[in-house]
């Protein structure tokens, strides 16, 4: 039984560090599913793990599909858990698909997208 219970213990360590070995995203400025006032200079992505720039991205879009135009994402040095997306025009109001993809140091690969909309 003692043998038994070891062999669960050592299996749920693995299954609880495989759940952490990849980088989703933890918190988004605009935030998830919400509505803002003014246009957002940039967008902010913050993620549960480092990320490497070569190979992480952002893409917005209006709705319907048409492409905003930015600049590449980039890390923030001061906290690589963190992409930073400027914006080269203001939104217009509408509502707007945010789709990431991300590597983080542990070299996997992760991907999601959310909604803010943009309403004066």
């Amino acid at each position: 039984m003692l043998k038994l219970l070891l062999l669960a213990a050592v299996a749920l360590s693995f299954a609880v560090t495989a759940a952490f070995a990849h980088a989703f995203l933890d918190k988004a400025v605009p935030g998830v599913g919400t509505t803002v006032v003014l246009s957002p200079s940039e967008l902010q992505l913050t993620f549960t793990q480092k990320i490497v720039p070569a190979f992480s991205g952002v893409r917005i879009a209006a709705i319907g599909g048409k492409r905003v135009p930015s600049d590449k994402a980039v890390v923030d040095h001061a906290n690589p858990k963190v992409l930073h997306v400027r914006l080269l025009h203001p939104l217009r109001p509408g509502t707007y698909v945010v789709t990431w993809h991300v590597v983080s140091v542990d070299t996997h690969r992760t991907s999601g997208h959310y909604r803010f909309t943009v309403s004066p």
